[in-house]
């Protein structure tokens, strides 16, 4: 399918709340990130008229590109794509974007109990960090049960799972402690959901961090944690050159000007006698349509005011289902130091603010750029400090992984995505004990009119950009299937 033919390609820098668009269409949608404009894309192309309504000023939603002051860019938000990530890679074909490797040449860094190691291998290749016999002996069982345990999944419904009461009735954290009780073990287990949800370990159900890996895959490929944090065959094996923000850009552009208008945060929707909906955003924009989609994370759609009220189910779904708390860092070098000395840029913590690191330099290698994950605790933390007492931190534990040569940033680039108006954290809103199985089914689940899309509601890669592409594509079929 080729799009171009469909759609305006006014610039992005032509959309504005005052954009001349129609009040009547046959669906609104609130929310530019891409699964909003995934189901506007399809919508479009099958004659319907849309609106998408984004309350910040640029689209993209929890993807964002900084742009540096030699042109290079660096992603702010999400910025990995792997495979089993078939829409994502298929918008990023059809768009006309190239993919390339994640930088992964060399050794990565491990440090451990005030200890620095270098070792090769990766997770995704089914490598472990250098941890003592011992733990190595707890975790490595662990990790065949949770992968065991996933695979019994039904990604789209886990919460229909025989076990699925007893499983969401704990923590993460409460199942895999006793399993792995070596603090080696559980540290490595602590920093696969810090570094995937954002999250501490206590935080998730153990039922939705099995989900979370039953959707590390596709119709045909069973998911797995290896997949998950794997670079070479996982979900940080390639980038998008220019960055990902632009599958964003490039597909608001060509929806054009008059179905993409920014700057209008919806806060109303109101259900008329007609069975029609009123949309109203700050701007004083009004819109009517048939049928709404909410693009949004369900603590983010919790903030608008629903007229008359969502059911029960919905609301306490969105009371319960908290965002991770995430930030990420660039350091800015004047090359690549780390690789000359043999390394891949890649580091594991246990200690200091950010604890995982990958290398994100430009594919052209001008520049060097270590990016770093604040997440979880961590991120809360950091949240109360400036960004020159945040730098300080960060430079410190840079130092500890890679020697003083990295101290001689150019500069240091922050996103606290916590402290964002319209997203409150990241990557993803997750759930914690007890409310799968009392409320999943209201994640996706449409109300008269009122369909939700979004990330934390796709099948596959719930909290990636391959989920939020797919639930864009699921509520459009779904809208289309009832006639609208």
């Amino acid at each position: 399918m080729h799009l171009p033919y469909l759609f305006s390609t006014a610039p992005l820098l032509a959309f504005s709340a005052a954009a001349q668009t129609p009040r009547d269409v046959d669906v609104a949608i609130i929310g530019g990130g891409l699964s909003g404009l995934s189901a506007a894309r399809d919508l479009v192309e099958a004659g319907k008229s849309v609106v998408v309504l984004e309350a910040r000023d640029r689209v993209g939603g929890r993807i964002l590109n900084h742009q540096l002051p030699n042109g290079d860019v660096v992603e702010m938000g999400a910025e990995f794509i792997g495979p089993t990530q078939d829409r994502v890679i298929a918008l990023a074909d059809e768009l006309g974007i190239s993919l390339f490797s994640t930088y992964d040449h060399g050794n990565n860094t491990f440090y451990l109990n005030n200890t620095r190691y270098s070792y090769a291998g990766d997770i995704g290749a089914g490598s472990l960090p250098p941890i003592s016999d011992e733990a190595l002996l707890q975790l490595v069982p662990v990790i065949q049960a949770i992968n065991s345990m996933a695979s019994e999944l039904d990604p789209n419904t886990p919460w229909d799972h025989p076990n699925a009461s007893v499983w969401d009735s704990q923590n993460f954290a409460s199942w895999a402690a006793p399993l792995a009780p070596h603090p080696d073990a559980q540290f490595v287990l602590q920093l696969a959901w810090t570094s995937t949800l954002s999250t501490e370990w206590i935080e998730p159900s153990l039922l939705y961090t099995l989900a979370y890996v039953a959707a590390a895959g596709n119709q045909t490929t069973k998911g797995s944690l290896e997949r998950l944090l794997g670079v070479q065959g996982g979900a940080q094996e390639k980038r998008a050159v220019g960055g990902t923000q632009l599958l964003a850009t490039k597909l608001a552009e060509r929806l054009g000007e008059s179905v993409v208008v920014l700057n209008a945060p919806v806060r109303r929707i109101q259900k008329n006698d007609d069975n029609r909906y009123t949309v109203t955003a700050d701007n004083h924009s009004s819109f009517t349509a048939q049928d709404v989609v909410v693009a949004m994370s369900p603590p983010m759609a919790s903030r608008i005011l629903y007229e008359p009220p969502l059911p029960s189910h919905r609301d306490q779904l969105t009371q319960r289902m908290p965002m991770g708390a995430l930030g990420k860092v660039h350091a800015i070098y004047e090359s690549p130091f780390w690789r000359p000395m043999g390394l891949n840029g890649q580091v594991l913590s246990d200690s200091g603010s950010i604890r995982s690191v990958f290398d994100s330099s430009p594919p052209n290698g001008t520049i060097g750029v270590l990016m770093g994950f604040i997440e979880a605790d961590e991120m809360r933390l950091l949240d109360t400090l400036s960004e020159a007492e945040m730098q300080d931190r960060i430079i410190k534990d840079l130092v500890r992984y890679f020697g003083p040569q990295a101290a001689n940033v150019t500069s240091c680039v922050f996103q606290r995505w916590d402290l964002e108006e319209f997203s409150r954290g990241g990557p993803v809103a997750y759930a914690p004990p007890g409310l799968l199985t009392q409320y999943g089914p209201a994640l996706k689940t449409s109300i008269g009119g009122i369909h939700f899309a979004g990330t934390e509601t796709a099948e596959f890669w719930t909290g990636y950009m391959d989920g939020a592409v797919r639930s864009g594509e699921r509520v459009a079929k779904e809208i289309l299937k009832t006639g609208a």
